[in-house]
């Protein structure tokens, strides 16, 4: 393993071992609390930008195959462990989390404490960081930190979003064949990627929707001229990475969308946006919601959902005004679920598709199939 050097801005230094690519990443670093899933985090394009410290000490151990991938690559800048096992145990293991990461070229860091990094972004909140096999100086890697932007300068969608729009056809995955099933669709809408995950799209084909997704590029005049023919029955807004108020060509677009009555449905960033775009503005949290055990309440029936989150932004009390509020976090009480009372559109902050995390929440999808 080689030398890792961290310099965090507020002003920590700390010396690690690597095992994943090599080079210098700068980017914000926050905690996930998941205790399974590490692979499907790594590949989860709303990690973006981001640095993600596992809670769980033990990660590497069943390896990597490409059936658990959430999108083509991995897109964090890096993630940190205290234990990295190089060497897993899992019949469906083709590769090790080591491999993986250096294929993506995303930083591997080990051998550190995880849990002095975790009570410190929960007293102090989510920071920028820097990462180096490089540099290990911390001088200059204050100078590194210091001349990057932010999280909050960066549109990360640009970069994961799809270049070309293709057809979801896949459902959820059978422990009998050890495939993914593909059922009769009833329904088509079209998915803007804004950083979607594989398994947001099988749950929205498993609900019996045929979903082409998109780039986040097609225009709202595009999407309205397919809903006036009839081609199309509605639009998902996928999750995704960065800061939503820096997203105002999105913003824009759905502003339209909403004119139109276009029936949508959004999920983490696609929720954010929606909110933005009714005119209500989101705030960031102090160090975000990510990991898989979070309690949600259902407003609608009193039911309890244990739930995957994973996001640093949320949207303001005062959207009541023009929503119901159908979903809270029974940890801080922020708004999880809305319905919008002047139009065709519901979303939730958290991920429904767990992937990882549980399924409690799956139900979603088919409410979105019933309003369509």
């Amino acid at each position: 393993m080689q030398k890792v050097s961290l310099y965090f801005e507020n002003g920590l230094f700390l010396e690690a071992k690597g095992f994943g690519a090599e080079g210098t990443s700068v980017g914000e670093i926050v905690f996930n609390t998941s205790l399974t899933g590490y692979q499907e985090i790594v590949s989860d394009p709303s990690y973006a930008g981001q640095f993600v410290t596992f809670t769980m000490p033990e990660i590497g151990n069943v390896g990597c195959n490409a059936q658990d991938m959430e999108s083509k690559g991995a897109h964090c800048k890096g993630i940190i462990v205290r234990t990295y096992q190089d060497r897993p145990s899992n019949f469906r293991c083709e590769e090790t989390l080591a491999a993986l990461l250096k294929r993506e070229n995303v930083l591997g860091i080990s051998e550190i404490d995880t849990r002095f990094l975790t009570k410190m972004l929960r007293n102090e909140g989510a920071m920028m960081m820097v990462a180096s096999t490089e540099t290990h100086d911390k001088e200059a890697l204050k100078k590194v930190l210091e001349s990057s932007p932010r999280i909050e300068e960066v549109n990360y969608i640009e970069q994961v979003s799809t270049k070309e729009a293709y057809v979801h056809n896949e459902a959820r995955y059978s422990t009998d064949t050890f495939m993914y099933e593909r059922p009769q669709t009833t329904k088509k809408i079209i998915a803007l990627d804004f950083g979607i995950k594989r398994n947001i799209l099988n749950e929205l084909t498993h609900a019996g929707m045929e979903v082409t997704v998109v780039p986040n590029s097609m225009t709202a005049e595009e999407i309205i001229s397919k809903i006036d023919a009839k081609e199309i029955d509605g639009v998902f807004l996928s999750n995704g990475p960065g800061d939503p108020l820096i997203l105002k060509d999105e913003q824009e677009k759905i502003k339209k969308l909403i004119a139109h009555k276009v029936p949508l449905f959004g999920i983490c960033l696609g929720h954010q946006l929606l909110s933005i775009s009714h005119g209500y503005d989101t705030y960031k949290l102090k160090f975000g919601h990510h990991g898989g055990n979070h309690p949600v309440k259902n407003e609608m029936t009193g039911t309890v959902e244990i739930t995957a989150q994973n996001h640093n932004y949320n949207v303001p009390d005062n959207i009541t005004k023009v929503a119901t509020v159908t979903h809270v976090n029974l940890f801080d009480n922020t708004i999880e679920g809305l319905k919008y009372n002047d139009s065709p559109s519901m979303s939730v902050q958290h991920h429904p598709e767990a992937s990882p995390g549980p399924h409690e929440s799956a139900y979603i999808f088919g409410e979105f199939a019933k309003m369509l």
